[in-house]
C-alpha cells in the first residue's frame, strides 16, 4: 500500500559554531583554542603592515534562513590584540515562519585589544532574525565593535516590509553591567513608515567604543555619526548611523577609520576584506 504522504516537511538546519581564544604575540595575537562547525570556519589572512593579526569568520553556507543558528565565542588574554571581520556581507534568507538566531560573545581581558567589525548582515524581505551580541570587558580592556543591518535588498530595490528583527546588546566590565540596547521589529512595514521610528530608512548601525581615556575620542565621533554619539558610560562610547544602505556603511567604515587610528593607534584604514 502507498504510505501516506507527510504532514510537514522537516528541513534540514544549520547548527554552526566557532570558538576562537587567542593568547598575546607579538603581532598581536596567537591562537590558544579553536574550533569550528559547519558552516561557520575562522581563516587568518595576511595583514597589511601596522594591524594587527585579523580573524575572518566565514560562513560557508553563503547565507542563513529560517531555523539556522549560529554561536561564535571570541575571547581575548590579556594584552592580545586581533580585529575579527568577515570576508562580506552575511544574508539572512526569507523564513518560512521560524527565526534565524545568532549569537555572539566577546571576552575582551586586561589590557587587550579587540576590533569587531563584521560587514553588513542583509535581512531578505519576510526574514526573522533574532540576533544577540555580548560583550564582558576587563576594566582596562579595549573594544571597537560596529554591526550594520541592512533591510532588504536594496540593489534589488528590495524593502523589508514583513518578518521581524531582536536585536540586543548587552556590555559589562568587570562583571557589572555597563551598557544594554534591545531593537524589536515586529511589524517592520510600520516602523519604516513612521518618522518616529526609521522614517523609510534602508540600513541602521551602531558602534561601540570602550577603553580608558577614550572620552577625547566624543567629538570626532559626533562628528563622524549621522544618528548621533553620545559618551553613555565612563569609557564608554556609542555613535548610530540610519538612513541609506550604502550612506551607512560609507558613514560607518569612516568612523572605523578614524576612531581606531585616534583611540587605539592602529593604521587609519579598514581591514583589506571591507576593500577588496
Amino acid at each position: 500500500m502507498p504510505r501516506d504522504a507527510p504532514t510537514s516537511i522537516a528541513h534540514q538546519r544549520a547548527r554552526g559554531r566557532a570558538e576562537l581564544v587567542l593568547a598575546p604575540a607579538v603581532e598581536g595575537a596567537r591562537l590558544r583554542h579553536l574550533y569550528h562547525a559547519a558552516p561557520l570556519r575562522w581563516l587568518f589572512p595576511a595583514v597589511d603592515p601596522g594591524d594587527p593579526k585579523l580573524g575572518a569568520l566565514v560562513n560557508v553556507a553563503g547565507g542563513l534562513a529560517g531555523g539556522d543558528s549560529i554561536e561564535v565565542t571570541l575571547a581575548l588574554e590579556d594584552k592580545a590584540r586581533f580585529t575579527a571581520t568577515t570576508p562580506t556581507a552575511e544574508k539572512i534568507y526569507r523564513s518560512l515562519g521560524e527565526e534565524t538566531r545568532i549569537a555572539c560573545s566577546l571576552e575582551i581581558r586586561e589590557g587587550a585589544c579587540c576590533e569587531w567589525m563584521p560587514q553588513e548582515t542583509i535581512l531578505f524581505d519576510a526574514a526573522r532574525l533574532s540576533r544577540r551580541l555580548d560583550i564582558a570587558l576587563a576594566p582596562g580592556a579595549w573594544l571597537l565593535a560596529a554591526e550594520t543591518l541592512v533591510l532588504g535588498r536594496a540593489a534589488h530595490g528590495e524593502v523589508l516590509r514583513h518578518g521581524a528583527v531582536r536585536d540586543r546588546w548587552r556590555v559589562t566590565r568587570g562583571g557589572q553591567l555597563l551598557w544594554a540596547d534591545a531593537l524589536r521589529l515586529d511589524d517592520p512595514a510600520a516602523a519604516l513608515g513612521s518618522r518616529f521610528a526609521l522614517g523609510g530608512a534602508g540600513a541602521f548601525a551602531t558602534l561601540l567604543l570602550a577603553g580608558p581615556g577614550i572620552a577625547s575620542c566624543r567629538e570626532q565621533a559626533r562628528e563622524l555619526a549621522a544618528g548621533g554619539a553620545s559618551l553613555v558610560a565612563p569609557d564608554l562610547l556609542v555613535a548610530r548611523w540610519v538612513g541609506e544602505a550604502g550612506a551607512v556603511r560609507d558613514g560607518v567604515g569612516a568612523a572605523i577609520t578614524a576612531l581606531r587610528a585616534a583611540a587605539f593607534g592602529h593604521p587609519a584604514r579598514l581591514p583589506r576584506l571591507w576593500r577588496t
